[in-house]
């Protein structure tokens, strides 16, 4: 396992600031710790919660941005959907988070080849319209965005030692 090392003070500084930067300190900071590149070879370094926080960092800032649609236009589609993230997100108490992520795997199924084929930023853009079945799996991550991050933040705060060896200066 990688060891992620994060100074106190920098915890401290993130939990201060909000629970977005919290459990970003700590998604950045394993990413960081492999040089900033996910590979193959460096996923297999983290822990599973480690990889869990990391693909919910990709999922948040790509569905956050331009919703699932965006998520799997960018090439995260089988990071999130084929690998046991929402049954770790669920692990965590989850339960809503994991039944949205299954409900946009299975769209992802049946839509992800078209979504992910390279076109122009109309095309892209079209897609919005062309696949509506995402717009409310849109609305409800956005509307739960929140709570999730708190509890995930909570999730780190009582399991951190999972994540990160916290550095005394």
């Amino acid at each position: 396992m990688n060891i992620v090392n994060i100074d106190e003070a920098k915890v401290r500084e993130a939990a201060e600031a909000g629970l977005d930067e919290f459990v970003d300190l700590f998604a950045n900071s394993a990413i960081d710790s492999v040089g900033g590149s996910l590979t193959d070879e460096t996923m297999a370094k983290f822990n599973s919660d480690q990889m869990t926080l990391i693909a919910f960092k990709f999922l948040h800032d790509e569905v956050m941005d331009g919703g699932f649609v965006q998520l799997i236009y960018n090439g995260f589609g089988p990071f999130i959907f084929f690998n046991p993230f929402a049954k770790a997100v669920r692990e965590w108490g989850l339960d809503d988070l994991a039944a949205l992520v299954n409900k946009a795997g299975k769209l992802f199924r049946k839509y992800g080849r078209e979504i992910q084929r390279e076109c122009s930023d109309e095309e892209f853009m079209a897609m919005f319209e062309q696949y509506p079945e995402f717009d409310d799996l849109d609305d409800k991550f956005v509307e739960n965005e929140e709570q999730w991050v708190e509890e995930i933040a909570h999730y780190i705060d009582e399991h951190i030692d999972r994540f990160a060896e916290i550095v005394h200066q």
